[in-house]
C-alpha cells in the first residue's frame, strides 16, 4: 500500500525545526560572498544570524574568511562581526601564480565541526563546497543533524546528499538582505546608539570583501 508521507509523517515540519536542539553555525565567508553577488543582494549579518538560528539555542556561530591585514576597511568589518555574535576565523591570503589571491579554510571548517560535535545537536553549514561533504557526513554519523544553506547553482550534489536538510539561499534572500536606507528630509540626532550598524560591504574579483564603513548620522 502506498504511503502518503504528507499525512502519515510522524513529525510535522514545525516539530522537526523545534527539535533542532543546540545549534552551531559554520559560515564559509568566501562562498557566501559569491552567492550574495549572484543574488544581487547585500547580506545583513544580524538578520542572517537570527534566520539561521531560528529560535533555537545557539552554541557558536563561526565565520571563516581570508584576510588582507593591510585592508583597514576589511578589518573594520571583521571587528563588527566579532562584536555582534560571530567567532571570526581568519587566514592570510596567499597569492597564486596567476596573480589572484585565495585562502582555503575547508580544513578549519571541518576540524571545528568535528571538534564541537559533542556540544551541539544541529550543525548549520553555510557553504556549497563539495570538499566539505566528507566532514558533514562524519558529523551526521556522530549523531548530529546537518543543515546545508547555500545557493543551489553553487552547491555540490554530494554535499546536499549527506545533509538532513537543504535550504537554497534564494528562498530566504528576503529574510537576510539589508533593507535599503530611505533618506528623509528630517532625521533627529540620536541621543544614544542602541545597536552597532555593520559596515557596508561589496566584493572584489578575488572574493575578498571590500568594506565601506557606514556613515554615522
Amino acid at each position: 500500500m502506498m504511503l502518503n508521507f504528507e499525512s502519515d509523517s510522524i513529525f510535522t515540519a514545525e516539530q522537526v525545526l523545534e527539535n533542532r536542539g543546540r545549534v552551531s553555525i559554520f559560515i564559509d565567508g568566501s562562498n557566501l560572498f559569491y552567492a550574495a553577488l549572484q543574488l544581487g543582494i547585500e547580506i545583513d549579518y544580524t538578520k542572517l544570524l537570527c534566520r539561521l538560528t531560528g529560535g533555537s539555542r545557539l552554541l557558536r556561530s563561526f565565520f571563516y574568511t581570508g584576510v588582507d591585514r593591510t585592508n583597514e576597511k576589511q578589518q573594520g568589518f571583521l571587528l563588527w562581526m566579532r562584536r555582534n555574535g560571530y567567532r571570526v576565523i581568519a587566514k592570510e591570503l596567499v597569492q597564486l601564480p596567476d596573480g589572484s589571491k585565495k585562502a582555503n579554510l575547508d580544513v578549519e571548517i571541518a576540524v571545528d565541526m568535528m571538534a564541537l560535535v559533542d556540544s551541539y545537536d544541529t550543525a548549520v553549514l553555510v557553504s556549497g563546497d563539495g570538499d566539505l561533504a566528507y566532514a558533514a557526513n562524519a558529523v551526521s554519523y556522530r549523531g548530529a543533524r546537518v543543515e546545508v544553506v547555500s545557493l543551489r547553482t553553487m552547491t555540490s550534489d554530494s554535499l546536499i546528499n549527506v545533509s538532513d536538510r537543504y535550504i537554497d539561499l534564494e528562498s530566504i534572500k528576503d529574510d537576510i538582505q539589508k533593507t535599503p536606507r530611505q533618506d528623509y528630509l528630517y532625521r533627529p540626532i540620536p541621543t544614544m546608539s542602541i545597536i552597532e550598524q555593520p559596515p557596508q560591504q561589496g566584493i572584489t574579483p578575488d572574493g575578498i570583501p571590500n568594506i565601506i564603513p557606514t556613515s554615522q548620522d
